[in-house]
């Protein structure tokens, strides 16, 4: 395989390693899909002879990409996967000492940087597809500059994108960094909006499967084709209709995700003689380029997976992508020649989406980063200098999770047994479980056991036949953890050497299983370094296996409401719902700490709780004496919906015992009913739009207004107002209907009152005579929407805030739906306009459509 030195990265090549020469090389290359940027980049650098025997590091937000990145340039360099190019993700590694080339996820060059502080056999790091802005990727930026600065000043730091935005950026790197921009070489992709029509029924693949159709009875087969679907289970099922099309014949039919064995990723991905249709998920929107592609049918969504710090409970939920994915995901059909995207939704419903996908910072778990980043050296990890700042209290919760894990002492400085869990490739709370396991003496036990959580499934989601065995089959009456049937079921494919056939008859993936193995070793290798080893046991009996468990999951201790019902307590004030065949759904169980804890979107959302051992009280005082509390006080009864006035036993905040006492005290009781409207658990009639609009004015005349002196509505002066409004009651009933408006208008003095009309009017006239509402939301800009014939004449967008805040126009045509959403009128007049009247007068000849220059 050569490389194609047509691709338009090439006209980069002398800027860029011109740039590379230079003092403290910073460099942002910003060029399209399909420019060639992911593969060639990593090699002018390493033809350059800039590099020495020093490793080029490209780092990946995903594995899949790592993979078939390395296999590509590998290919096209005339080597082995594993010599010069290799590829290393968390549990495999493809790559030796003679490896120059090294595609990693992103976590890996974190950890790099724990082993080897100033990146000594690292000649330069490129941190590709940055504007999806994935977490490590964010601080491996940060962590590279400041060894860039203080001891490396040759490590050359490149940041690539299709879609960058290279101004936060480039000021973030400093003065001296270098913008290459590539113009790219993409043909037209004509973007057709299809949604649901209610005279069809089905699903979202049978609507797929449907456009599809139609599109070829128009335009014929046109080179391949590429469909995005925000999940396996989506795209397995889109599999399934195409293959009862019958039309799709002459098609080859291809699955592609991230978990998917290797083989069959290549085969996705790699040229063929037939047209073929390939069901993604979002692993295909931007790195992987799948040539040929000519149309695009994009379901619109993405299976997102976020981290509800409140809560501290995962979730995955299906998500709208940003209008900027978008635009990737239609760009694949634009490689090779003219395409076409055909998008799954409104061009209403795209008008209304996120411009791009919320840094991955803001909506993930803190508690991994802050040990990578204190294992690394970051003494302080609050006054780290963040590409992005998180959530202050996200943070709090991370540190404090690592201080109950013994990460982290009282001061927040790292451990020894933080520094040791840091090194483990492994989320902490899992590497506190190894440490404790080694202690214990049952290492290969407990590393088979984190395997198997950090592994593909074993077994499938959906029995292929009845015949095939579960978890519960690998089941002994007197388990006390789910965790005991696992490991029973890999250790019987072990016997049976991992065979396919044995996996097909066991109901069990035969790679999955092997994976596991391969990961228990790296894990097994990786726990012997601990000096604080004990005397080795074949097995731990249920007592230990809880006791170690316990120690890295007592953040999850959950409590039965009762032996009848599977919803269940958590400690952190979060309530799940059990799985049935679950070792805890047992009617004697009382107390057990859950594994996993997942939110996931279905029918209704659910938060469950799954992978669940049992734990005897006496197990939690020996552990954690210091957490048991007694106290009397108000207490909010989730279940009642009111507030009593009880005795407790708690470990932590779980309640474990509970007896009613006297009468509950006033203040008590509205601050815990406001609390849990605040929360959105209780909802308040009257709190309504003109609420949230009215303290929406007050905080924008609080932030471009400050001589006016207003005080922002934040979180506290919330609280306090619905304990204004809460005052005197005990229960949801009392305060569901109170009036609400009465409270919010009066917290303002009156001169102030009397401002917020005259600078964040509720209506404006225009100077053509129209009157129109203003739309104010917490965190967006006031908007206002008007028919596009109300605006001829009106040569500026209207302001407020003393002139000071442009209203952004939201122009409606004749139907009443966008078609322009600006805050520059007056540039709209001599921009969009003319292409918006050319499209409306087709459209609605009747209406005048004056011109201007």
């Amino acid at each position: 395989m050569s490389r194609d030195r047509s691709l338009p990265i090439f006209a980069l090549e002398a800027g860029f390693l011109d740039a590379v020469r230079g003092e403290r090389p910073r460099i942002v290359v910003e060029a399209p899909t399909g420019s060639g940027k992911s593969t060639q980049i990593p090699q002018f650098l390493a033809d350059s002879g800039l590099c020495g025997d020093r490793e080029i590091y490209v780092l990946q937000p995903r594995r899949l990409a790592a993979r078939m990145l390395a296999r590509r340039v590998a290919g096209e360099r005339g080597g082995r996967l594993g010599d010069e190019v290799g590829y290393q993700v968390r549990f495999e590694n493809e790559v030796s000492a003679r490896t120059r080339i090294r595609f990693v996820t992103e976590g890996i060059l974190i950890r790099k940087l724990i082993e080897q502080p100033d990146l000594a056999d690292v000649a330069a790091v490129v941190l590709d597809e940055f504007h999806e802005r994935h977490f490590f990727g964010d601080i491996s930026l940060a962590r590279c500059l400041e060894v860039q600065r203080k001891k490396r000043p040759d490590l050359a730091i490149v940041a690539m994108s299709a879609t960058l935005e290279t101004l936060a950026l480039k000021e973030y790197l400093g003065e001296g960094c270098h913008h290459l921009l590539s113009e790219g070489r993409t043909f037209p992709v004509a973007i057709r909006y299809q949604p649901p029509r209610e005279r069809h029924r089905g699903e979202l693949w049978d609507q797929a499967t449907r456009v599809i159709r139609d599109h070829l009875k128009e335009h014929g087969i046109e080179g391949h084709i590429l469909i995005f679907m925000p999940g396996r289970y989506e795209i397995q099922k889109t599999i399934s209709a195409l293959r009862h099309a019958s039309w799709s014949g002459g098609f080859e039919l291809h699955e592609l995700y991230g978990e998917l064995p290797p083989d069959k990723q290549d085969a996705a991905v790699s040229p063929g003689a037939r047209p073929k249709i390939v069901v993604a998920t979002n692993v295909a929107e931007t790195s992987i380029t799948i040539d040929g592609v000519r149309l695009v049918v994009d379901a619109g969504l993405e299976r997102r997976s976020s981290f509800d710090h409140r809560r501290s409970i995962t979730t995955l939920h299906i998500e709208k992508i940003s209008r900027a994915s978008a635009d990737q995901r239609a760009g694949r059909a634009g490689r090779t020649g003219p395409g076409t995207a055909i998008r799954l939704w409104s061009e209403r419903d795209h008008e209304g989406r996120a411009v791009a996908t919320p840094a991955e910072i803001q909506r993930m778990d803190l508690t991994e980063a802050v040990l990578i980043l204190s294992s690394s050296g970051v003494r302080r990890v609050r006054e780290f200098p963040w590409f992005e700042r998180p959530d202050a209290r996200a943070l709090d919760e991370a540190i404090r999770r690592l201080v109950h894990l013994g990460a982290l002492d009282e001061s927040e400085n790292l451990t020894p047994d933080g520094r040791a869990m840091g090194a483990l490739p492994v989320p902490p709370r899992f590497g506190r479980i190894l440490l404790e396991a080694a202690r214990h003496g049952c290492l290969e036990y407990f590393a088979l056991l984190i395997a198997l959580t950090q592994s593909r499934p074993l077994f499938p989601t959906r029995k292929k036949h009845s015949a095939q065995l579960g978890p519960t089959d690998f089941a002994r009456p007197d388990d006390t953890s789910d965790f005991q049937a696992l490991v029973r079921a890999w250790q019987e494919m072990r016997r049976q050497q991992f065979r396919r056939e044995a996996g097909e008859q066991l109901g069990i993936h035969a790679g999955a299983a092997r994976d596991v193995g391969r990961v228990a070793d790296q894990l097994i290798r990786l726990g012997a370094r601990s000096p604080d080893q004990g005397v080795p046991v074949a097995e731990p009996d249920g007592a230990l296996l809880a006791r170690i468990l316990l120690s890295g999951f007592s953040d999850r201790l959950a409590l039965r409401h009762s032996p009848a019902t599977l919803s269940c307590a958590v400690i952190g004030g979060r309530r799940g719902q059990l799985e049935k065949d679950s070792v805890a759904a047992t009617k004697e169980t009382h107390l057990f700490i859950a594994g996993e804890m997942i939110e996931v979107e279905g029918k209704e959302l659910a938060v469950k709780l799954g992978l669940c051992t049992r734990i005897e009280e006496s197990c939690l005082h020996d552990l954690f004496p210091d957490d048991f509390d007694e106290k009397d006080g108000a207490v909010y009864d989730e279940r009642n919906r009111r507030v009593e006035a009880r005795r407790e036993r708690r470990f932590r905040d779980l309640v474990l015992e509970t007896k009613l006492t006297g009468t509950v005290p006033p203040d008590e009781a509205a601050a815990l009913l406001a609390e849990r409207v605040l929360a959105g658990e209780l909802n308040l009639k009257a709190w309504d739009e003109k609420v949230e609009a009215w303290f929406a004015r007050i905080n924008l005349i609080a932030e471009v207004c400050p001589e006016y002196d207003f005080a922002p509505v934040d979180e506290e002066a919330r609280q306090l107002l619905l304990e204004q409004i809460c005052a005197g009651a005990t229960s949801y009933k009392e305060i569901k209907d109170r009036p609400v408006w009465n409270v919010v208008r009066d917290w303002l003095p009156p001169h102030q009152a009397g401002l917020i009309d005259f600078l964040c009017p509720e209506s404006l006239t225009l100077s053509t005579g129209k009157s129109v509402r203003v739309h104010y939301r917490p965190g967006e800009k006031p908007r206002v929407s008007v028919l596009i014939q109300h605006l001829f004449g009106l040569k500026d967008s209207p302001v407020i805030c003393d002139g000071r805040v442009p209203v952004v126009i939201e122009i409606l045509a004749p139907n009443h739906r966008p078609v322009q959403v600006t805050e520059n009128l007056a540039g709209f007049w001599t921009g969009s306009y003319p292409a918006v009247r050319a499209q409306l007068r087709g459209r609605y000849p009747k209406h005048d459509w004056p011109e201007f220059s």
